[in-house]
């Protein structure tokens, strides 16, 4: 991650406090939120994917530019938070004094690096730090500044970073980078079993009747035709994935066998991460976020905790109370040396159900062993 010194925005308020454009650009949403120096949430919005490995990274950042101007009132949209009388939408960039963007697709540093210098030649910001969406997750979930965090979502990954500011992380460009599961994996292992119950290659799985209910097909060859030949999206596949856990928690043995692998990688992900940030031995809070993990799956999660309370016994997993924009916002907040209390205050904005994921009742949970 790099950031520059910030600056000041004019149309920041009639109170002149400085603010950050917060992103959390993942693969099927782009989040952004702009938010002041004293934690007041100024407008919110949500766009399309954020996806600056297959798009192009001035693609990407166009998504944020609409998306920001939506959240501002243009493009036949208007302000989704509050703005009190004192705030004055910036006719155009600089949208913020700083833009903080934790985003999927930033998994290398020179990524991360193309997409910062491509927010400031927009001029979105005075100042921009740009970093993998993982960090957000972090910053969101744990109650203080460091911790490790797990992501499951589309794919797959983890971040640790230590009281001391040392970071472990992954590159997180799939199987080439030695990754395993996250939601198109797990979709594309259903099918792969799928299509050997069914041919006979292997053993009988009610993944083959998932498979076939999925994609509307009489055969599960039917809908590997149609993947082939592109009349079905790859995407598809993602689909299968609440199906491959209800078929484990009934007791499917081949999903079984896939939700177990699944639960090994999650934990080998935090541990690996934890060591190598001198936490495995300390007490640390584990976050674990994206679409998979935040189902909250019973068999999947028990399988996590037991994981973890035997080879770090002093963690602590935690699903996070609010959204990783949270996390984007208050790791900007940060940059700009905001107060305990402006961090308070965004955390309560989105509790109280200020972004279109952020219900209230979706509390913060803890998992042991059973």
């Amino acid at each position: 991650m790099t950031a520059a010194r910030t600056g000041r925005t004019a149309s920041a308020g009639d109170d002149g406090g400085r603010t950050v454009l917060a992103v959390d650009g993942g693969n099927s949403k782009t989040d952004v939120a702009l938010v002041r120096e004293d934690g007041t949430v100024l407008a919110t919005a949500r766009g399309p994917a954020f996806l600056p490995q297959s798009a192009g990274v001035a693609a990407a950042i166009d998504v944020i530019g609409r998306t920001v101007r939506r959240a501002l009132g243009g493009d036949g949209g208007s302000p989704a938070a509050p703005t009190g009388p004192s705030y004055r939408p910036p006719a155009g960039p600089p949208y913020a004094d700083h833009v903080a963007a934790y985003v999927a697709g930033a998994d290398l540093p020179i990524e991360e690096e193309r997409l910062r210098d491509e927010l400031l030649t927009r001029g979105y910001g005075r100042t921009a730090t740009v970093g993998n969406d993982t960090f957000a997750l972090l910053r969101a979930g744990a109650s203080a500044p460091w911790g490790v965090a797990v992501v499951c979502g589309a794919g797959i990954n983890a971040v640790g970073v230590a009281p001391s500011g040392r970071i472990a992380r992954f590159p997180a460009l799939g199987r080439i980078s030695g990754d395993w599961g996250g939601g198109h994996h797990l979709g594309e292992e259903a099918l792969w079993h799928a299509v050997r119950a069914e041919d006979g290659r292997g053993p009988a799985t009610a993944l083959a009747d998932a498979v076939r209910a999925c994609f509307g097909t009489a055969t599960v060859e039917e809908a590997v035709i149609r993947l082939h030949l592109g009349e079905a999206s790859l995407d598809r596949l993602h689909d299968l994935v609440p199906p491959l856990l209800a078929a484990a928690g009934d007791g499917d043995a081949v999903a079984g066998s896939i939700v177990r692998r699944l639960a090994e990688e999650i934990t080998v992900l935090g541990i690996v991460a934890m060591r190598r940030t001198d936490l495995l031995g300390e007490p640390c809070e584990v976050v674990l976020g994206g679409g998979v993990l935040t189902a909250r799956d019973p068999l999947l999660m028990s399988l996590i905790a037991r994981a973890y309370t035997e080879q770090a016994p002093l963690a602590k997993l935690v699903i996070a109370d609010v959204p990783p924009i949270v996390g984007a916002a208050l790791l900007g907040l940060d940059r700009l040396g905001a107060s305990p209390e402006a961090a308070e205050r965004v955390r309560a904005h989105f509790l109280d159900g200020g972004a279109p994921h952020a219900g209230k009742d979706a509390g913060k949970e803890t998992w042991a062993a059973t």
